[in-house]
């Protein structure tokens, strides 16, 4: 028995670990691993935890000694190792990994048996892939407890994730230069699987239907489990969708999950997991129909690519990282070859001082040491700087693009003005002008005035007789910002009524406010430039006649509304998004510049059309649909998995780094008209506006696919390159990167502007420095190289040698050297490029700001 200094006295050792381990053989295995752990500490904390009342319970995740399975090199008693080169995946089939991971899961039950009187917590996950931790519904005094215990490493309260919310294959030019390269449409993406940490899918869509496709054959890589409909008994799976799985607990352990709306399953309650997987990874040619009418086909950057779910977002607040983190482990551990993360943090852990490190980034350290690419979200915060939320190295960050479709439309007055708005909408009639008539001017009685009739959302409260056959004028308020009214109401109404149309009406615009064209059974039209809407309301106010009591007498306002189906294709695209998050990159939370780049690249983001699921409430407008045209960089991120998968398709040896080298050195940053790309952004009077784009609007550019398959030069990066980055950080503790990583500290790479990325940032440059990079010829071929840069004047910038031969498979480095001229204040740009003699163009951003001495 062990017994505190008070006389209380605890149960023993022996009895605690005789009801967790199944057999003595393993109960021997375990006491070892006990006794090697400092005796009087353990009875410190036991007689602290003791003493300690139970208070409201939290989750925590909590990082334990020892290594995880990837990493795992031997040397515990019985135990032979596990661990796995850079960028190889992990055998899960094998006894070896089978028998450790149990090991690590009874020593997560152990400390907590050992520490807290059984039912005062609860265990949720065990993490044994790519990090050993387990994340417990405890009190905070039980979090104290768990600190101070010897073998744990850390202890992080969980914090909250929230959602980062087909013409862009053409326009990415997809069907024309990348799948034929691979077998055509119905080969691209072959046997490569995207796991997706979202909202679940809707399995019942066509975009993911797996009969009348050419048959699909085994996939002996992947082994992730299907979950079951609770109600219909049936799998959520089929050969396309090979993996389907929720993760709740954290949710649950919160009180913030609720099983009839968010759905206990892989279900898409919400809509935006469906949506990315469709973008990613949804059939090709799928009709995209909606009240009638075909909008084009649909189709997945990667059509023949398989659908792996890993549902840890929910409808009504989101999730936790508790959830996400099981989600990434358990699709590390199936064999999925790309993450696709439309999702980041509401804010940052309150328990880590930077950004490279805390469970969230750690876990997806783990999936890339395990060989699978990950595409993050960069986030929705722009045009403002810093307001990225992929901070990592080993992450692919991706802003969202503008791409070369509009939806505009046009209201014809009667006095012959026209009217510029957008409106996914049919026209009215050909020549013929129909009356207008205000929502407010036709209201069955003055007491409705309590419910916002102008915002047209109930037909009830309006007077049939008096609307019917006309145009609806209706006024777009705060409610359809915050999402209480929406324009798919407004179009029930009008059809309720029968008017021939309806006109949304903006009078006061916030910054921030985003109009997006919504599809409408029948004629209408937002008018969102104010002045254009102050044109219509001064012409139906002059032509209305009204009574001495305000009562309309005579309605004599007309006007017509034009045909919006049709796109308009605009040579100035892409465009970085209003809503992209910018650089510069921050590596901790005190938002001092880290020396590295982010974004990472560029990707169609707005108004995306893709699946939806018929459950989702995400956008009020599409609730019911079967698909949706939305923006946000959560569109932007399964565009790069799902081209990342083709690229892994072509090159299947390739690493993650190789992966998103040669998407980046590939990239634009030239739009369609042959003009340097634009970014919207924000003008002194707070109206959009376009100004020239920087590396920290777009990174290395707009990815091109079609070179991304032939980058000629990569450079490559594995585990230890990105151990090397954190340790020559500054700010970052040896013992804080031991404790995430398992992995001691190397400083060979002396700065981290050395990392061997396709990018060159440097943060605080005083006098000269030099930075090296190397590059791995990757084509069949030999091939000379010219290496030349520019830089804005303020920063010299030179490179050595001018040039240089490479056989195939052959790496060589190359010195860039900065120098400061003047010192700005703010941040210069240029770029390195290396042009081939057989035609490949490698092109790397480079940003840095210089410093006095």
């Amino acid at each position: 028995m062990f017994c505190g200094l008070e006389g209380g006295c605890c149960v023993s050792m022996e009895y605690v670990l005789s009801v967790v381990f199944e057999s003595t053989a393993e109960l021997k295995l375990e006491l070892h691993w006990f006794e090697s752990i400092n005796m009087d500490m353990w009875l410190r904390v036991l007689v602290i935890s003791s003493l300690l009342i139970t208070v409201i319970a939290e989750v925590y995740i909590v990082t334990m000694e020892g290594d995880p399975i990837i990493s795992y090199k031997g040397g515990e008693n019985g135990f032979e190792a596990t661990a796995v080169e850079s960028d190889e995946k992990i055998d899960t089939s094998s006894e070896l990994v089978t028998s450790y991971a149990r090991h690590l899961e009874r020593k997560h039950d152990m400390i907590l048996g050992m520490l807290f009187e059984e039912g005062s917590y609860k265990k949720l996950y065990s993490y044994k892939h790519v990090i050993n931790g387990f994340a417990a519904h405890v009190s905070l005094e039980q979090a104290e407890t768990l600190r101070r215990a010897p073998g744990v490493k850390s202890v992080n309260k969980d914090w909250k994730v929230r959602r980062l919310t087909t013409h862009t294959p053409e326009f990415l030019g997809l069907p024309t230069d990348v799948w034929p390269t691979g077998g055509g449409f119905d080969r691209a993406g072959e046997d490569i699987v995207i796991g997706f940490v979202d909202s679940g899918i809707y399995p019942h869509h066509p975009s993911f239907a797996s009969h009348h496709r050419l048959p699909y054959g085994p996939l002996p890589h992947y082994r992730g489990k299907c979950e079951e409909d609770p109600h219909t008994k049936k799998s959520f799976c089929n050969r396309k969708i090979v993996g389907a799985q929720h993760f709740a607990e954290a949710a649950k352990a919160a009180g913030a999950f609720n099983p009839d709306i968010d759905y206990a399953s892989p279900m898409d309650g919400d809509g935006h997991g469906s949506h990315t997987a469709a973008i990613a990874a949804g059939n090709n040619g799928i009709p995209l129909r909606m009240h009638g009418y075909e909008f084009g086909k649909a189709s997945g950057m990667a059509p023949r690519a398989r659908i792996a779910v890993y549902k840890a977002l929910y409808r009504l607040f989101g999730g936790f990282v508790a959830d996400v983190v099981a989600a990434i482990d358990q699709a590390v551990h199936d064999g999925v070859d790309i993450l696709s993360l439309s999702v980041g943090p509401n804010n940052p852990p309150t328990t880590t001082k930077t950004t490279f490190l805390n469970p969230f980034d750690a876990t997806l350290l783990g999936a890339v040491k395990a060989g699978v690419f990950v595409a993050q979200a960069a986030g929705n915060g722009g045009p403002f700087p810093k307001t990225l939320i992929s901070y990592s190295p080993w992450i692919t960050t991706v802003a969202a693009a503008i791409d070369d479709r509009r939806y505009k439309n046009h209201l014809t007055l009667g006095n012959g003005k026209m009217l510029a708005g957008m409106g996914l909408a049919p026209s009215t009639r050909p020549h013929r002008l129909y009356t207008l008539v205000s929502a407010n001017d036709v209201l069955l009685d003055s007491s409705v005035s309590k419910y916002n009739p102008s915002d047209c959302q109930r037909p009830e409260v309006l007077n049939k007789k008096l609307v019917e056959g006309k145009i609806l004028l209706c006024g777009y308020s705060f409610n359809f910002v915050v999402g209480t009214a929406s324009i798919k109401k407004v179009v029930a109404t009008a059809k309720h009524l029968g008017a021939a149309g309806f006109v949304l009406v903006v009078e006061n615009v916030s910054p921030g406010t985003k109009f997006d064209p919504v599809p409408s059974a029948i004629p209408g039209i937002l008018i969102t430039d104010v002045s254009k809407s102050m044109d219509l309301i001064d012409y139906y106010n002059v032509s209305t006649l009204r009574d001495w009591t305000g009562r309309v007498k005579s309605f004599k306002a007309e006007g017509s509304i034009g045909d919006g189906l049709e796109p308009v294709l605009h040579k100035s695209a892409p465009q970085v998004a209003l809503f992209s998050a910018r650089g510069p990159n921050t590596k901790d939370f005190s938002f001092q510049d880290a020396d590295l780049l982010k974004p990472d690249i560029l990707a169609p983001g707005y108004l995306i059309w893709a699946a939806w699921s018929p459950n989702g409430t995400d956008e009020p407008n599409y609730v019911g649909e079967g698909f949706a045209m939305i923006s946000g960089t959560s569109m932007a991120a399964p565009h790069i998995a799902g081209i990342a998968a083709l690229v892994k398709q072509k090159h299947p040896q390739w690493s993650p780094a190789a992966i998103k080298s040669a998407l980046m050195t590939t990239s634009t940053v030239i739009d369609r008209a042959g003009r340097p790309i634009q970014a919207q952004q924000y003008s002194d009077t707070e109206t959009v506006t376009l100004v020239k784009a920087t590396p920290f609007d777009y990174g290395s550019g707009h990815v091109n696919p079609s070179a991304a398959l032939d980058p000629g030069l990569i450079f490559d990066a594995g585990y230890e390159d990105y151990i090397g980055f954190l340790c020559t950080t500054p700010g970052i503790s040896a013992h804080e990167i031991r404790n995430y990583t398992n992995t001691p500290c190397n400083f060979n790479m002396k700065h981290p502007s050395n990392f061997n990325a396709p990018s060159i940032a440097i943060s605080h440059l005083v006098g000269t420095q030099t930075i090296t990079r190397r590059v791995t010829n990757v084509a069949e071929v030999e091939e000379t190289y010219t290496i030349t840069a520019r830089m804005q004047p303020s920063i010299a910038i030179e490179v050595n040698p001018p040039a240089m031969t490479l056989r195939p498979g052959a790496a060589r480095s190359f010195s860039v050297t900065l120098t400061v001229r003047s010192v700005s204040g703010v941040y210069s740009f240029g770029e390195v490029k290396l042009k081939g003699s057989r035609g490949h163009k490698v092109r790397i951003p480079v940003v840095a700001l210089g410093h006095r001495r």
